[in-house]
C-alpha cells in the first residue's frame, strides 16, 4: 500500500472518529459525571459498534429528490430519488436546472438521520455515500480491518439512494388528470388522460430557499442594499422578493417531513404567483412646463442613470467595444425610463394636452397625448423630434464637467431614435 493511500485511509479514520466523538460528547453533556450510562454510551460510539448499527438502521431512511410527505404528512406512497442529470432537460424551470449542484434529501425514521449525516461526510471532495456506492478500497479499509464486514456495510450504506419498492400512490396523495395533446384524444374519454401524481421537488425547494436566504440576509446582500441607499456602487445586484410567504411543514417536528425540511426549520418560501399591481404615484398632466424632460429628468431612476453615465465617462475610458457597450446600456436604460414615463401619461384621459395651460412642443404633445394625432402629425416625425430633445437633455446633464458637443448629441439621438422607432412599430403592428 502506497504512502498516499495510507494517508488517505488514516484521514478517513480521523473523520469518522471526530464525527462519533462529537455526537457522543453531545449526549454526555446531558448526564451527570457519575451517571452509569456514560460507560454504556461510550461503548455504543465505538467505531465498529456504531457502524454495525448504522448499517442496520440505514434501511429506515431513503434518499429522495422528490418527496410525498409535504403534499400530505400521512401519505404513505413512493418518494423518488432522481438526480437532475436523470431528468428531461427542458426550457422550463425545474429540478433538472440544478445540474450537479443539488442537495439530496432524506425521508424516513427521524431517529436514523444521524446515519445520513455520517454519509454526508466527505474526503477529497467525495461524500461517504459516493465512496460506499463505488466500494472504494481505501474507504473500506478505513471502515474496518475485516474487509468482508466493511463491504457489507458499504453496500448497506449505498442502498440509501437505491429504489426499494414498486412505485405507488396513496389515498392522501394529490392526483390530477392531464389531457393528452393531439387530435386523437377527446376530453370525453378516460384513455385520453394521463393520471399525474405530483411530488414535492425537495432538492429544488432547498436551492430556492438558500438563494432567497442569501439575497435577504447575507453580508454581501446587506452591503449591496446599503450601497443602493447611499447611491454608491456595489458589484452585487440587489434582489427583492415582494409578497413573500412562508409555508410551515411539520409543525413542531419538521424532521418528520424530511431532513432538508428540518434544516430549514420547516420554512418553505412561496413566491407571489399573482399579476403585479401598479403602485405609481398619481399621474398628472404636464401643464405649465415647456418640456416633458424637465419633469421626467427629476425622477429618481433617471437621475441615477444619467449620474452613472457621467461618472463612467469621467474616468476617460478606452475607446473600444466594451466602452461602447457600457455607454449604450446607460442610454438604453434612460430611454426605457422615458418610454415608461410616456406609458404613464397615456393612461390619462385623452385630450388633456389641448388645454391652454399645456406649453409642450407639438411633437412632445402628440407623443404623450395622441388625441389629435391624425390631423397634427402629417409633417412631424414624432420619434425623431423626441430623440433630438433627448439628445440635447443628455448633453446638458453631461456638459459640466465633460466637453460634449454635436458628435455626442448625434449619438444619443441615434440610440434613442432606434428604440423609439421599435416601440412605434410595435404599436402599429397591434
Amino acid at each position: 500500500m502506497s504512502d498516499s493511500t495510507l494517508k488517505d485511509q488514516h484521514s478517513i479514520v480521523l473523520i469518522i472518529r471526530n464525527f462519533l466523538q462529537q455526537r457522543l460528547d453531545a449526549k454526555l453533556e446531558k448526564l451527570l459525571p457519575d451517571d452509569s450510562k456514560r460507560i454504556e454510551l461510550a461503548a455504543q460510539f465505538e467505531p465498529e459498534t456504531w457502524l454495525q448499527d448504522a448499517a442496520h438502521r440505514v434501511t429506515q431512511i431513503h434518499a429522495v429528490t422528490h418527496s410525498l410527505k409535504p403534499i400530505h404528512p400521512d401519505a404513505k406512497g413512493t418518494n423518488l430519488y432522481r438526480p437532475p442529470r436523470m431528468l428531461a432537460q427542458g426550457s422550463w424551470v425545474g429540478t433538472h436546472c440544478l445540474g450537479d449542484k443539488f442537495e439530496m434529501d432524506v425521508v424516513g425514521n427521524a431517529a436514523a438521520l444521524d446515519v445520513y449525516k455520517f454519509l454526508k461526510l466527505s474526503h477529497n471532495g467525495r461524500t461517504f455515500l459516493d465512496l460506499s456506492m463505488s466500494c472504494d478500497e481505501t474507504f473500506l479499509k478505513a471502515l474496518s480491518a475485516n474487509q468482508t464486514r466493511a463491504r457489507e456495510w458499504a453496500v448497506a450504506f449505498a442502498g440509501l439512494a437505491s429504489s426499494r419498492a414498486m412505485v405507488s400512490s396513496h389515498t392522501y396523495a394529490k392526483q390530477l388528470y392531464w389531457l393528452l395533446d393531439g387530435e386523437d384524444y377527446s376530453a370525453h374519454e378516460a384513455s385520453s388522460f394521463h393520471l399525474l401524481a405530483p411530488l414535492y421537488p425537495s432538492s429544488l425547494i432547498q436551492f430556492v430557499y438558500q438563494q432567497i436566504e442569501d439575497d435577504r440576509f447575507s453580508d454581501e446582500a446587506k452591503a449591496a442594499r446599503s450601497a443602493r441607499k447611499n447611491h454608491t456602487y456595489h458589484p452585487r445586484s440587489v434582489r427583492e422578493y415582494p409578497n413573500l410567504a412562508i409555508q410551515k411543514l411539520g409543525g413542531t417536528k419538521p424532521q418528520n417531513i424530511s431532513q432538508l425540511n428540518s434544516e430549514r426549520r420547516g420554512n418553505n418560501y412561496l413566491l407571489a404567483s399573482v399579476p403585479p399591481i401598479w403602485k405609481a404615484t398619481t399621474v398628472k398632466p404636464l401643464l405649465r412646463t415647456d418640456s416633458l424632460f424637465k419633469v421626467w429628468g427629476r425622477r429618481k431612476n433617471v437621475t441615477q442613470s444619467v449620474g452613472g453615465l457621467r461618472r463612467f465617462l469621467e474616468t476617460d475610458p478606452a475607446t473600444n467595444a466594451e466602452t461602447r457597450q457600457r455607454v449604450r446600456a446607460f442610454v438604453g436604460t434612460l430611454v426605457d425610463e422615458l418610454i415608461q414615463f410616456q406609458a404613464e401619461l397615456l393612461t390619462l384621459e385623452p385630450g388633456w394636452s389641448q388645454s391652454e395651460a399645456c406649453k409642450l412642443p407639438l411633437a412632445q404633445r402628440l407623443w404623450v397625448d395622441p388625441f389629435d394625432l391624425a390631423s397634427s402629425s402629417a409633417s412631424v416625425d414624432i420619434e425623431w423630434e423626441i430623440a433630438g430633445d433627448f439628445g440635447r437633455w443628455v448633453n446638458a446633464r453631461l456638459r459640466n464637467p465633460l466637453a460634449v458637443g454635436d458628435r455626442e448629441f448625434a449619438e444619443w439621438r441615434k440610440l434613442a431614435y432606434e428604440q423609439l422607432q421599435d416601440l412605434a412599430r410595435g404599436h402599429h403592428a397591434k
